[in-house]
């Protein structure tokens, strides 16, 4: 079987590790796999130290696309992966999450009659005027395999009309499974990393990246005053260059409670995640990383994906209301019950176990 690949941003590539060192660990299997990134993300820490230290597989196309708008970077992808499968025909197409790669993968080879595999199928947050949320249900209803990271998903799914209908393999018979998150198995693969990291103590782990906060005035400053308001409590926030400058042009700043540092890699992150008392995020990817190593989560977001994460007690919605983030960080505590709710860690076994069975 010949598997095609397609990724675009960082996120992905670790998603992409653990299902290729799947297969390259288990030559029985008779799968090769060719991997595409679109560039829809330039990352200048992707150098070959990070594919190196990451146990990570040098993608074997990189079509370049860069940044753009979501029209532009979608079309460009399309007409150079609709090529590169039409040159390579391989079996299948595998795409993962809600980037525009994702779609524009997806989208090409459906239009190309190839089988498409979505892993991360079923997340919704119910918001279609987030671009990862039309990315996500487009290509679910273009997928042929559906692997589901949780029961959630799965009954998503449902609601839309995606279900198991059984036969040959195909954009019209389609295979839903729960496979649980492989996000958790890198989580389990990277954490055993031995990396020097000088980390604080009795600290709250804080992120803020996403547009709905960092791009409103309102949001913004409303977060900024509720941490500043914790001041009996320790921060430490890797800071995107971005967001910086935009705290900077609205001449918002931390107390002295709150330690700025540069962006970190994947690796450190998840120290300081395992190190934490608590998360005050607004990652998507962070709130299920918090509850990997379990520990209590606070989500500036209105909704979130991982609703199984609010219902179980781990993660609370706040949004950037100050009060409501106020009062959630003064009533952290860690849930006695730690639910199995993202698998076991063989989520690349169970997938490559789906696609040859039904290859």
């Amino acid at each position: 079987m010949h598997i095609l690949t397609i990724i675009g941003a960082r996120p992905q590539f670790i998603k992409v590790a653990v299902l290729s060192r799947y297969i390259r660990n288990n030559p029985q299997l008779g799968v090769k796999e060719t991997i595409v990134h679109t560039g829809q993300h330039y990352d200048q820490n992707m150098s070959d130290i990070f594919f190196t230290e990451m146990d990570i597989p040098q993608p074997h196309y990189n079509l370049h696309i860069g940044s753009g708008s979501h029209g532009k970077m979608t079309g460009l992808m399309l007409e150079k992966i609709e090529a590169l499968l039409l040159e390579l025909k391989p079996d299948a197409v595998l795409v993962y999450g809600d980037t525009n790669s994702t779609l524009a993968g997806a989208l090409a080879a459906s239009k190309l009659h190839i089988p498409v595999a979505h892993v991360e199928a079923g997340l919704r947050s119910y918001m279609m005027v987030m671009p990862e949320e039309q990315n996500r249900r487009l290509t679910d209803h273009l997928s042929t395999w559906l692997f589901c990271p949780t029961d959630t998903a799965i009954d998503n799914l449902k609601k839309e009309g995606i279900i198991s209908t059984g036969g040959l393999p195909s954009a019209d018979n389609k295979t839903v499974c729960k496979t649980g998150d492989i996000m958790y198995d890198a989580s389990l693969y990277y954490r055993q990393k031995n990396i020097p990291l000088q980390i604080p103590s009795n600290f709250i782990l804080l992120t803020i990246h996403r547009a709905e906060n960092t791009d409103d005035p309102v949001r913004l400053k409303s977060i900024v005053n509720a941490v500043n308001s914790l001041s009996e409590s320790k921060f430490l926030f890797p800071v995107h260059p971005r967001t910086k400058k935009i705290l900077t042009e609205h001449g918002l700043d931390f107390g002295k409670h709150v330690t700025l540092i540069d962006p970190v890699g994947y690796l450190e992150m998840l120290k300081y995640e395992e190190a934490c008392v608590a998360v005050l995020t607004d990652s998507g990817g962070v709130q299920k990383e918090a509850f990997f190593f379990q520990k209590p989560c606070i989500t500036m977001r209105d909704t979130t994906e991982w609703v199984e994460l609010v219902s179980s007690g781990w993660n609370t919605l706040t949004g950037a209301d100050t009060g409501k983030i106020i009062s959630a960080i003064g009533n952290i505590h860690t849930p006695e019950n730690y639910p199995q709710l993202y698998g076991d860690g063989h989520t690349a076994e169970k997938i490559m176990k789906v696609l040859l069975c039904q290859y």
